[in-house]
């Protein structure tokens, strides 16, 4: 068994948005560069494949895949901040089958965890609508695959991007096999989702979980909301898998995010979701890269999580003590969820 499996592939280089956008090549390109000068022991590597047409269809409806694959080799603008270069569609393609590709590798036992280094991302994808930079909900696809394909009961969706995944919550809305579980900047902030309230309908109430902090949080604020809302609901919920939706524009170099994280505080919260995956999912968790605009704060929050992967002795950080802003927000999720959730309680 390979220890930690890295998805990496030059093609998702190919999309490449006009006008200096944020979610350029060079993000990946940092990256695979910072690995390859350092490589992380007990890694492997695979390239990507597409995901297929079944896979793709079991979040996104008929109609709007197939109005992505008309657009292949074409550039044009979806919205007003998502864009295609003619290699675009095939690098969207990639990312999703990438996710999916991990999800199944680490789910069949040929890999303890895993990280799709993927673009474009892919939260912000809604079931019939691009947005955001992202074309296909990467882990919705994998999450969709591990329950219809490879035998997974509950999965356990976590977000930390400093942008709510709208097109996650969207998806997964009135299920209740899937749980997502957000940590995002509070509105009035893109996508202007992700309210306290917004928690599910139907079979799915309760299994929206928002935190939305305010402007200016840190490694402690977001490592306690984990460590107060998620490690409790998860011992409620048992997934058998964890996906990660790893923004890192959070980090206090963003140009976008508004936050304070650091790279120390994404290894504290790496090592938390790999706790909890080893608690009730036989450490079953893969991380799949979203968000990230500061080179430098992308590839160092993404080192500290392989870090923490590929090591054996990782234990769970110490108790973390939030700014009183942070932990009024955790205070008030935890009694809006007690209701759906005993050991909140």
């Amino acid at each position: 068994m390979k220890d930690t499996l890295l998805l990496v592939d030059e093609r998702f280089l190919d999309h490449e948005p006009p006008f200096s956008h944020p979610e350029r090549p060079e993000r990946l390109r940092r990256i695979y560069d910072v690995l390859a000068a350092d490589p992380p022991p007990r890694t492997a590597r695979a390239t990507a494949r597409p995901a297929t047409s079944e896979e793709l269809g079991r979040v996104h409806g008929p109609g709007y895949v197939e109005s992505i694959l008309a657009l292949r080799g074409r550039s044009t603008q979806l919205d007003s901040d998502t864009w295609l270069s003619p290699g675009s569609v095939d690098a969207a393609l990639l990312a999703a089958g990438a996710a999916v590709e991990a999800t199944r590798a680490v789910v069949a036992g040929e890999a303890k965890n895993a990280f799709a280094l993927v673009r474009p991302p892919g939260h912000h994808a809604e079931s019939g609508r691009a947005m955001g930079f992202c074309v296909f909900n990467n882990v919705a696809v994998a999450a969709a695959a591990a329950r219809a394909a490879l035998g997974v009961d509950r999965v356990l969706v976590v977000d930390f991007d400093v942008h709510h995944g709208n097109g996650t919550q969207e998806i997964f809305w009135r299920r209740n096999d899937v749980l997502y579980f957000s940590t995002h900047r509070a509105p009035p902030f893109y996508p202007q989702t992700g309210a306290l309230e917004e928690i599910g309908e139907d079979a799915g109430r309760g299994h929206t979980v928002n935190v939305p902090l305010p402007r200016g949080m840190g490694d402690a604020d977001f490592l306690a909301a984990h460590q107060e809302l998620l490690e409790r609901i998860a011992e409620d919920f048992r997934p058998g898998l964890l996906l990660v939706s790893a923004g890192f524009d959070g980090h206090e170099d963003d140009p976008l995010g508004g936050m304070r994280m650091r790279r120390e505080g994404y290894r504290a919260l790496a090592a938390l979701l790999r706790a909890i995956a080893e608690r009730h999912a036989d450490g079953r968790i893969v991380f799949v890269l979203e968000g990230g605009y500061d080179l430098d704060g992308l590839a160092g929050g993404v080192r500290a999580v392989l870090e923490t992967l590929v090591d054996g002795a990782a234990a769970p950080p110490p108790r973390a003590t939030p700014s009183p802003e942070a932990a009024r927000v955790i205070a008030s999720a935890r009694a809006l969820h007690a209701a759906h959730w005993p050991a909140l309680r």
